[in-house]
């Protein structure tokens, strides 16, 4: 059994923006909170994806994700998660790829099927017909063979992301 001093602690970060801030103030509060976080010690911090929510800023997860890497060492960043049916999946293969790729090791893909958002907001997001949930299982595993090394004859590559063996989790509710 661990003790306490061996277990590794992860913060999950919506970037509230409270109503007396502005969203500028609210990401560069989610860039101290993560710099924070890895001067005490923490293994991760993963960002949660929600759209047209004017309380959570963190819409453009990828972008965000770059934004913590750039100015941070050591921390482990992901995303909890990338809601898959609203993203093809050979985009969030390149951009991971792209962020595995200038942050070795630093990289983590969570995964889910929830819309994170409400109907319209689907709907203005390309989704919401059934077969995108449908076709999560599928989605999943072509990202998965976006990151592994190339094999001969494949068509489409993921560049930057092939080879770059992200580390992809499934959350709970999507399996």
């Amino acid at each position: 059994m661990r003790t306490l001093s061996e277990t590794q602690f992860s913060i999950l970060e919506l970037a509230p923006v409270r109503e007396d801030q502005t969203v500028q103030l609210t990401l560069q509060h989610s860039l101290k909170l993560a710099q924070q976080a890895e001067r005490l010690g923490y293994s991760r911090l993963w960002l949660a994806e929600h759209h047209n929510m004017d309380g959570i800023a963190s819409s453009a997860t990828a972008v965000l994700l770059g934004y913590l890497l750039a100015n941070t060492s050591t921390l482990k960043v992901g995303s909890g998660g990338i809601m898959l049916p609203n993203h093809a999946p050979l985009i969030v293969a390149e951009q991971f790829g792209t962020l595995a790729t200038l942050y070795p090791n630093r990289i983590e893909l969570g995964l889910g099927r929830a819309p994170g958002t409400d109907q319209i907001t689907m709907r203005a997001l390309r989704r919401g017909r059934q077969e995108t949930e449908d076709q999560f299982p599928q989605d999943v595993l072509e990202i998965l063979h976006y990151f592994k090394d190339a094999e001969p004859n494949q068509r489409i590559i993921a560049t930057p992301g092939q080879g770059t063996h992200v580390p992809v989790w499934l959350l709970g509710s999507s399996l």
